[in-house]
């Protein structure tokens, strides 16, 4: 939110934000009046769409069936939708997208780990739109969000009803806004740096306890 404030100003900011945030770990929050409204993550960072290795939204009562019918333990479970689940669960091949992109051809997992990654990112930027009313401006981040121009054409593909048309050049040379000249949203790509953002809030609290003391 500071990069888009930074690259479009303080009005877009303000406004109908929505952040696809995709990478290892993968996520779509609504923003509204520069505050987070709703995210698909949830108690954990397991829920919402599949990510690299977590399995995304399960039913509740797969925990209580895999105990019944494969005597799966607790431990066992939270190892398997956190650690080979999602894409790896998914295609039994591997959780790096771009591997999936160059096989989906010829393997048939592969094929399905992908589409049900755009398939779910599309469900949820769908379903956020609708809490927030509308959407000026989107944003893909995160290592596939900012480097997989096919993953961002299947996930914008028949979004249009919200305003989203992309433009197929400038998401071939992944510009800073690939949306067309007649999009009603702006899609646009930007560089996440988490790394630094826990820095920066670390040092902030540190900052603030070190006035507190004194």
């Amino acid at each position: 939110m500071e990069e888009l404030a930074r690259v479009a100003g303080r009005e877009a900011a303000n406004g109908r934000v929505m952040i696809a945030h995709l990478g290892n770990g993968s996520s779509v929050t609504a923003v509204r009046g520069g505050k987070s409204i709703d995210t698909s993550m949830s108690f954990t960072p397991t829920a919402g769409m599949p990510m690299s290795t977590r399995s995304g939204d399960l039913d509740p009562g797969l925990g209580w069936y895999l105990w019944r019918a494969e005597n799966v333990t607790a431990k066992r479970f939270h190892q398997m939708i956190n650690h080979e689940s999602g894409l790896l669960g998914v295609s039994e091949i591997s959780p790096d997208m771009r591997e999936l992109l160059a096989r989906e051809k010829e393997d048939v997992r592969a094929a399905e780990a992908v589409a049900l990654f755009c398939y779910q990112a599309k469900k949820w930027i769908g379903a956020l739109a609708g809490a927030l009313e509308g959407l000026d401006t989107l944003i893909l981040s995160g290592g596939i969000g900012e480097n997989a121009a096919e993953v961002r054409r299947r996930i914008c593909a028949g979004l249009e009803f919200l305003g989203i048309e992309l433009d197929v050049q400038r998401n071939a040379e992944r510009s800073a806004v690939i949306s067309a000249q007649q999009s009603r949203v702006t899609v646009r790509v930007l560089r996440t740096d988490e790394e630094w953002m826990i820095a920066k809030m670390v040092s902030r609290i540190l900052t603030v306890n070190q006035r507190k003391e004194k």
